[in-house]
């Protein structure tokens, strides 16, 4: 007999309940995301389909300043549970029972939170979304105490830090529940502060093992979930076109278009090798910290198709230039922020740099093209992705 888990570890460690805790190696060769890492993006998902529910049901109606003000809010909680988990997972995953059994809590805690997400954007009460992410966050700090049992010196004063972080944070959270209304703005931008906080404190000594190409596939994993929400906006734009006939030469270019988008976004975020530029907490936490607005606008990409669909049959009380900007505004951002923090590092020459920002702007002036806005941004996006891949070509020649 041999004492290989029973359940089936993606990385195929000896494991058992009893299993000690301890770090992976930063070098471990061709590490790779588990099964129940990707059940867990699973639940995303849902929260992320709410909360871009909401944000087309705002736009759609002509609140722009409070649906977007509302999916940061929202989308911030999503995005940050997600990181807490990932960042952990990286450093400590052992896939052991209590393991699995902590990372099954935080994924109920997931979907409560996104139960949670109408009455948060709709009706300002987050009673029920902070439970869920309470739900999750006593999870992740059981699993940061255990990772301190198991390590000793800085390492495990580190997990101390980040245990003592959590707790803090989150009963602030609560604390923030039993205040009135007027202090929540102001409490959730401290907040937030707050959170992003903590893995600066925990880490300042010790800099927790985790592998950059797992970090790296991770949050391409989790970019490819957002980029699903505009594939889901596009199959919706065609639906509703063949439902409703007399939209049809109004609802397949948008469909068109919007497929163009979603394919362009991911040729230009999967261009290059991030792994190699994570090479230290400096560079990994801005580039990490820098995705709540890649995979926030990601997803906005497809919430704007769902507007532009909508005003096309006549659903929408909004503008055709609202409706279209609702498309390009996210897409530029997406194209402008992934140059930023993630393929300028690789451009070499003036060229390949200025690729990115002015196919931002082709795009984001598309938006003032009126019925024809989605399709020209996705030939423009389409075009900045063929001069990226020419001048890469020209350079290697």
């Amino acid at each position: 007999m041999t004492d290989e888990n029973p359940l089936g570890a993606g990385h195929g460690r000896a494991v058992s309940a009893l299993t000690r805790m301890t770090a992976r190696d930063r070098h471990e060769p061709h590490r790779a995301a588990t099964p129940l890492e990707l059940l867990f993006d699973l639940c995303f998902v849902v929260a992320v389909a709410q909360a871009g529910a909401r944000l087309v049901h705002a736009l759609a109606e002509g609140h722009p300043a409070q649906g977007t003000t509302g999916y940061l809010f929202v989308f911030f909680a999503i995005w940050w549970a997600w990181v807490n988990f990932t960042w952990f997972a990286s450093a400590y995953d052992c896939d052991d029972v209590p393991y699995r059994l902590a990372t099954l809590v935080q994924m109920s805690g997931v979907l409560v939170l996104a139960a949670g997400i109408p009455r948060a954007f709709d009706e300002s009460q987050y009673a029920v979304a902070i439970t869920g992410y309470l739900i999750m966050r006593v999870a992740l700090t059981l699993q940061w105490l255990r990772a301190a049992h198991g390590e000793t010196g800085a390492a495990r004063t580190a997990a101390l830090r980040y245990a003592a972080g959590l707790v803090v944070v989150q009963v602030a959270w609560v604390v923030l529940l039993l205040l009135p209304d007027d202090a929540w703005t102001w409490g959730f931008v401290l907040l937030v502060a707050a959170e992003l906080a903590v893995p600066a404190f925990a880490e300042h000594r010790h800099r927790t093992p985790w592998h950059p190409a797992h970090i790296a596939e991770r949050y391409g994993l989790f970019t490819i979930i957002m980029l699903g929400e505009t594939i889901a906006a596009a199959t919706v734009a065609v639906r509703t076109a063949l439902d409703e006939s007399a939209a049809l030469d109004m609802l397949l270019p948008i469909a068109a278009g919007g497929l163009v988008l979603v394919f362009a976004a991911f040729w230009i975020y999967f261009a290059v090798p991030i792994h190699q530029y994570l090479t230290s907490n400096r560079q990994a936490f801005v580039w990490g910290y820098g995705h709540y607005l890649i995979l926030g606008s990601a997803a906005a990409i497809g919430a704007g198709l769902e507007v532009a669909v909508e005003q096309a049959t006549h659903h929408a009380h909004i503008s055709t230039l609202a409706a279209s900007l609702a498309v390009t505004v996210p897409t530029a951002l997406f194209m402008i922020t992934v140059w930023l923090l993630h393929a300028r590092h690789f451009k070499q020459g003036r060229a390949q740099q200025l690729v990115l920002p002015i196919g931002a702007l082709l795009v984001l002036a598309a938006g003032f093209a009126g019925h024809w806005a989605v399709p020209l941004a996705g030939l423009a996006a389409a075009c900045t992705v063929a001069a990226g891949v020419g001048l890469a070509n020209a350079r290697a020649r």
